[in-house]
């Protein structure tokens, strides 16, 4: 597992009466601390109509992180394909990747990123564009393509973007297997098709001009601390954001607390904690231990790790364990 790239998954969470803009100063400390630290990818996701997270609008905020870094991969995890046209997405990537060569990665998903009401807003038919999404992953890799098509992305038009398929299902597993793409699954908070999709991936994975065989990655939550306590302290954030979350509200990025026992019930707990499966929270030896176990079950090629705290220079403590460990 020590040979195994290690890289970050953030949302630029806007934390309780703070604004976007020092969300974003957030992401930039970050990606700078990640880069240093040897992290191979940053990614950041789109999500919509949640003033708790600030990647809405994802590939301005790849430019603006990749203009604050110089060697480290940065990417979406992802970008949710049905909300866009593939030529604006080709041309959007295609202009990435011309001004940070061999630095710019494209990671689509199939999901809205939101509620109904909202990807009606995004003027795009959110039940049809689903379904079209195999074949808009398959437009989409020909305008990176140098392939002499009628219409061309420009710039986009022979960059050759790296494309990543991202799921919570064995749907795109399944897809990026047929294509011949590397899969990223998102287990940090769909737990329960993990094991399935890695195996169907692997299973019916074809060889292609982009991979010669299957590239499996996870993303999973850590929280890494001095000691179990503290981790365990700051990983309430990320316990009261779900929970907002399944109590119908925006998920906003809150302090975290000394007990839950209080604030959730029985249900809720059980409903969080199940959607927080694969949570790796705790000390150095802790985390190492559990992570080395996650491997051996899953023999991902790629881990991707979100560290959802309040305070942002515990948060950049966090990946510093943890590059710790994993050296």
């Amino acid at each position: 597992m020590t040979r195994t790239p290690l890289s970050v998954l953030d949302l630029s969470p806007v934390p309780d009466n703070k604004t976007p803009k020092e969300a974003f100063e957030n992401s930039k400390q970050l990606i700078q601390h990640t880069e240093k630290l040897g992290y191979n990818r940053y990614w950041v996701a789109e999500h919509h109509n949640m003033p708790s997270i600030a990647s809405s609008a994802t590939s301005v905020l790849i430019g603006y992180l990749a203009g604050h870094s110089s060697t480290i991969r940065v990417g979406s995890g992802g970008v949710m394909l049905p909300n866009h046209s593939p030529l604006v997405i080709a041309e959007q990537f295609g202009t990435l990747a011309t001004m940070y060569p061999d630095r710019i990665d494209l990671g689509l998903g199939r999901a809205p990123g939101t509620d109904y009401m909202t990807s009606r807003a995004l003027r795009r038919d959110a039940h049809t564009s689903a379904e079209n999404f195999p074949e808009d992953v398959k437009e989409l890799l020909a305008y990176f393509s140098d392939a002499n098509l009628p219409i061309k992305a420009h710039p986009g038009h022979g960059t050759n973007v790296p494309v990543y398929l991202l799921g919570s299902s064995t749907f795109s597993a399944q897809l990026a297997a047929m294509l011949g793409l590397p899969f990223a699954f998102a287990s940090h908070f769909a737990p329960g098709e993990l094991h399935n999709a890695l195996r169907l991936y692997r299973e019916r994975f074809q060889p292609s001009v982009y991979l010669d065989k299957p590239y499996a990655m996870v993303t999973v939550n850590g929280i890494v601390a001095d000691t179990n306590e503290e981790a365990e302290f700051l990983s309430t954030t990320l316990k009261l954001k779900f929970l907002s979350i399944i109590r119908g509200r925006s998920g906003a990025s809150t302090a975290p607390v000394e007990s839950m026992d209080h604030i959730w019930n029985e249900h809720e707990k059980l409903h969080v904690t199940n959607t927080l499966t694969y949570s790796f929270v705790g000390d150095k030896q802790k985390v190492a231990s559990e992570l080395e176990a996650f491997h051996a079950k899953t023999q991902f090629d790629e881990l991707i790790v979100s560290a959802d705290i309040y305070d942002q220079e515990k948060r950049r403590n966090s990946y510093t364990l943890l590059s710790e460990l994993w050296k």
